[in-house]
């Protein structure tokens, strides 16, 4: 079988243009358009002839999810973005690979990165997921996953580094690994952060589930006995790592998902922003954060931000499971002031119909927190948002990107989802200008990992003050190539 995916008809890395309709939020009424390029990012199938033999589970090869993005800061026409290759309907994926681009994101090239057995050179675990990619001030990108074992539950969280613009990948250090009693551990929702003003200096935090009931990429719901949150970090670029600290103590029935680490450039602040599970009481999903003033020597006591008051997401015609970011909030800092914003899927806001898309933000170091406003108000209230991604760029103006299925009509079989952008330009008071980024294309035709997926996260970065959505759709009905990478520019 050809590398190359089997439908391309066209040469990869081709541009695609595409009318982005911008519409303003007062009374949804048409106020400009404009074009811009959408570009498909992934082209290729490196783990196409890996073998698969003797897997549990359905595997879609050719099916990207799951991807994040970073721009050098050293070189802006310089992006790499990561992604989950040929994923499994019941956890991870064959690979996982990265794409760069060194022309501003018009072309793209791939890598491999050295996370499972599929790639040359890679951890001998089965399956990887979770990726993540972070650029450093030297230009020095960070990557990190989980790998796994879907046998026997083995697992571990690795970091590579890239000093070549994510051509090559190499420093492949283990931070931690449960190569015995891997059903009774298990790490998820790993995230790095490079420090953005420390050359050499990143951040790595994830989850480690004791006793869970089910492997948890598999089943992020999965209840687990405790679900402390850990951290480790490195300052020789990579080359070794702390021995992991954690940063989150919990008790019985309690648990962290989703870590992800945000930096104060001005101060050296950490904030940890994480969702705090609390089992079995009625506040069950929880918006949460630790912050170190001391490089990550020590944590504060987790704050809570807010309630997260998800509904789960489902096919409003059919019911069908659509696996979203439904718990795991996303984070972003205003480098220039430090204010902090994040934003979760919410009901709240549909009393408790349908998910929404919900920002709360700080000016206080996370002393107090505003009351959550929905995001996404030209969503209609019989239709959930989901999956938000949040990024300040360097005017200040805040961009969160969402899916929603606004263009589902009774009548049909298929499920249209479109994503947007919206921005704020009052520091999260409120958003509009409304960007329809992509879509409608038939989220049925992703494929299906305990609901459809396309990823619990997806990526938005900046350039200066131009916002960059790193994102997955669906190549509607079409079951050869299910899922493809696209950015685009705004």
């Amino acid at each position: 079988m050809s590398h190359l995916k089997q439908v391309r008809v066209i040469a990869p890395l081709t541009v695609f243009l595409v009318v982005l309709t911008v519409v303003a939020t007062t009374g949804g009424a048409l106020a400009r358009a404009s074009s811009v390029t959408l570009v498909t990012v992934s082209s290729t199938d490196p783990y196409a002839s890996c073998s698969i033999a003797g897997q549990p589970g359905t595997n879609y090869p050719d099916a990207e999810v799951e991807p994040y993005v970073s721009v050098n800061p050293t070189s802006a026409k310089n992006i790499v973005g990561v992604w989950q290759q040929d994923r499994w309907s019941n956890g991870g994926a064959r690979g996982l690979v990265a794409g760069f681009s060194f022309d501003g994101g018009k072309t793209w090239s791939e890598s491999t990165l050295p996370f499972s057995q599929c790639a040359p050179g890679g951890l001998s675990y089965q399956r990887a997921s979770d990726p993540w990619v972070s650029f450093g001030p030297d230009g020095t990108a960070y990557a990190s996953a989980i790998s796994f074992d879907r046998t026997d539950n083995k697992n571990a969280v690795a970091a590579a580094t890239s000093t070549d613009g994510g051509k090559t990948w190499g420093n492949l250090v283990t931070l931690v690994a449960f190569t015995t009693n891997g059903g009774q551990f298990s790490t998820d929702k790993n995230s790095t952060t490079a420090d953005p003003v420390k050359a050499g200096t990143a951040y790595t935090v994830w989850d480690t589930l004791v006793a869970p009931t089910d492997q948890p990429d598999d089943n992020p719901h999965a209840k687990a006995f405790t679900g402390d949150a850990f951290f480790s970090k490195t300052t020789d670029g990579g080359q070794s790592w702390s021995t992991p600290l954690d940063i989150v103590q919990t008790s019985q029935n309690t648990q962290t998902i989703g870590n992800q680490i945000v930096v104060d450039p001005r101060t050296g602040t950490l904030y940890d922003f994480f969702d705090l599970i609390l089992h079995p009481t009625g506040r069950q999903f929880n918006v949460a954060f630790v912050k170190s003033t001391d490089g990550g020597n020590t944590w504060t006591q987790p704050q809570i931000i807010s309630e997260l008051d998800t509904v789960f997401v489902t096919d409003p015609n059919t019911g069908q499971t659509i696996r979203t970011g439904d718990i795991i909030p996303e984070p972003a800092i205003d480098p220039a002031s430090g204010q902090l914003y994040v934003v979760w899927q919410d009901a709240r806001f549909t009393n408790g119909q349908f998910d929404e898309v919900a920002l709360s933000t700080s000016t206080d170091g996370g002393a107090s927190w505003s009351t959550p406003i929905q995001v996404n108000t030209n969503t209609p209230a019989n239709r959930p948002g989901f999956t938000p991604s949040v990024r300040v760029n360097s005017a200040g103006v805040v961009g969160v990107t969402f899916y929603d299925f606004r263009n589902l009509s009774t009548q049909t079989t298929t499920l249209p989802t479109d994503y947007w952008l919206v921005t704020s330009t009052n520091h999260g008071a409120s958003f509009g200008n409304e960007v329809h980024i992509a879509g409608s294309f038939d989220m049925l035709t992703a494929p299906f990992a305990r609901g459809f997926f396309v990823g619990d996260y997806e990526g938005l970065t900046n350039i200066g003050k131009t916002f960059e959505p790193f994102f997955v759709q669906a190549n509607s009905g079409n079951i050869a190539n299910r899922t493809d990478v696209f950015t685009t520019f705004i």
